[in-house]
């Protein structure tokens, strides 16, 4: 099924459904989002009676979080033909990101299950085997899209879904450095899709490449294993030695620091009302890009990072909590605002 022109829900096997901005992204992302049912309450979804519907992936995450902070950006992946695969593509659209979505008649749309066994645990189970993303091909890509961005972001998510989609992400990243366009790589890793071992070789494929490098501590290791993961002013130095690149850490309530401009620059983070953590540093990477093509320097950079992570911490959902700039304001002035100093 497909509806005319740029508002299309589905389209037709193997080809992209497309809602086009006026102005062309100024970021591409790559990657798959899955449908996503939560519970609403506390328990075990083996007592529960009923769930939410809603959708989460990094980089969709990533995409709606830049949208909201007026960058314009476009969001490249493969969806199921069914109704779930048309939600997903249904409710990014809706949220202003410009859309490149696959339809595969052969596959479905992943799925997570997202619950709250106790007040202070998350639980995420994924059905993602099999799934249309996992099928990702270097022809997914629309021609020229990438070439015309400023930034294109990447994940270690993606590698891990299968070779195809490692292959998808490998020529992403060919063409964006043919174009001089920089490259932005957030680690991400799923224990669940893979090992750290296998993430570290796949990785190592392209990390070269690679002009920003987003990670937590445990996260930046697995590209620096000889560093302990305790120190984190040793994996940003590691990470970024004698390659002029960006090396950025979330530190989760701690904040964030950068090596970047020729030094290494701490911000520290902020004390919050948690609902919900997941997604909260896709808000943060957003922040930090958003903040870096505003023209921002590295320590406001880190400082809109750490609250757009904050504020996205505040909401249930992976992409729900992500700001807009009037958010930030408020946050960054030190106004009436959720969080607490």
């Amino acid at each position: 099924m497909s509806i005319p022109g740029d508002i299309g829900v589905t389209a037709p096997s193997g080809s992209a459904a497309t809602l086009r901005t006026s102005a062309g992204p100024r970021v591409v992302t790559v990657g798959e989002t899955m449908a996503m049912m939560r519970s609403g309450t506390i328990g075990s979804l083996a007592h529960l009676p009923g769930v939410d519907i809603s959708l989460g992936g990094a980089e969709s995450n990533l995409a709606i979080g830049l949208r909201r902070l007026d960058v314009p950006v476009a969001w490249i992946s493969r969806i199921g033909e069914d109704p779930l695969g048309t939600r997903v593509a249904r409710e990014i659209r809706a949220e202003g990101v410009e859309v490149h979505c696959a339809v595969d008649p052969t596959r479905p749309t992943g799925l997570m299950i997202k619950s709250r066994p106790t007040g202070t645990t998350t639980r995420v189970d994924y059905y993602r085997a099999g799934s249309a993303a996992s099928a990702l091909t270097p022809e997914d890509l629309p021609p020229g899209l990438i070439e015309q961005a400023e930034i294109l972001h990447v994940s270690g998510i993606t590698p891990l879904l299968s070779e195809t989609a490692h292959a998808t992400n490998v020529a992403a990243i060919q063409r964006a450095v043919a174009a001089g366009v920089q490259v932005s790589l957030d680690v991400n890793y799923r224990s669940r899709l893979g090992s750290r071992e296998r993430l570290a070789e796949l990785l190592g494929e392209i990390i070269d490449q690679v002009d920003i490098v987003f990670g937590g501590p445990e996260e930046l290791s697995i590209l620096a294993p000889h560093v302990d993961e305790s120190d984190h002013r040793g994996l940003l130095q590691a990470l970024a030695a004698g390659s002029g690149r960006q090396v950025v850490v979330k530190l989760g309530a701690d904040g964030g620091a950068a090596l970047a401009a020729g030094g290494i620059f701490e911000a520290p983070g902020h004390r919050i009302d948690v609902v919900d953590t997941v997604g909260a540093g896709d808000a943060f990477v957003a922040g930090y890009l958003s903040a870096q093509l505003d023209g921002l320097d590295v320590p406001a950079r880190l400082a809109r990072a750490n609250a757009c992570g904050a504020l996205a911490c505040t909401t249930p959902g992976d992409w729900e909590g992500a700001p807009r700039l009037q958010d930030l304001d408020a946050v960054l002035a030190g106004g009436a605002d959720p969080v607490s100093r």
